[in-house]
This record gives C-alpha cells, sequence and structure tokens, in this order.
C-alpha cells in the first residue's frame, strides 16, 4: 500500500472511532452534566424569537425537569433553568424561567 492509502485508512478509523464515542456520549443517560441539561432543555422547547410556547403544554419538559432534579443538585437547578432559556435568545425569558421554575417546583431565588 502506498503512504497515502495508509494515512487515508487511519483517518477513516478515527472517523469511525468518533463517531463511537459521540453516540455512545449521546445515547448514555446516566452521569449527565448541567450541560446536557441546558442542551436537552433547549432542544425540547417551542419558540420564536419572542417567546417559548410549549414549557406548560410538553410532557417531556416535565420528564426532564424530574430525571434533572434526581441527577442533579439542587443548588444548580436554577442556574439550568436560566442558561436553558438564555440559550433560545428568546427576548421574552423571564416568563419562560418563571414557568419552568413553577413547573418543577424549584425556588429561583437562592442563586
Amino acid at each position: 500500500m502506498k503512504s497515502t492509502d495508509l494515512a487515508r485508512r487511519d483517518r477513516e478509523i478515527k472517523k469511525a472511532r468518533k463517531r463511537e464515542m459521540v453516540l455512545e456520549r449521546k445515547t448514555r443517560k446516566e452521569n449527565r452534566t448541567p450541560g446536557d441539561f441546558i442542551n436537552e432543555f433547549a432542544e425540547k422547547f417551542f419558540y420564536d424569537t419572542e417567546k417559548i410556547y410549549n414549557i406548560n403544554m410538553s410532557e417531556e419538559i416535565l420528564l426532564l425537569l424530574e430525571e434533572m432534579k434526581e441527577e442533579i443538585p439542587e443548588k444548580q437547578w436554577p442556574n439550568i433553568i436560566r442558561k436553558s432559556v438564555k440559550k433560545t435568545k428568546v427576548k421574552q425569558r423571564d416568563p419562560a424561567i418563571k414557568e419552568l421554575a413553577e413547573l418543577g417546583d424549584i425556588d429561583m431565588t437562592n442563586q
């Protein structure tokens, strides 16, 4: 084999390994970080530039809130909620944060 063929084959092997690692990380549910929860909340929100619409209507968001409360220490909950809403870049952030906190029965005053 030529050295270019070997190099190409090495690149393909590295890409395959990286794909496996990413897939494993995405399918792994336990040991999620606060950043994972922030991203998951942002993915589940239905929003435009103004506001988030599906907070009270989505069962997936409620389930994700419950999972977060089981896996993450309580002192990080307000941060996760704020940052997940901020990630959407909607203009009406405060009402969305308040709705999420009420849905998950989370105290936002102990920041």
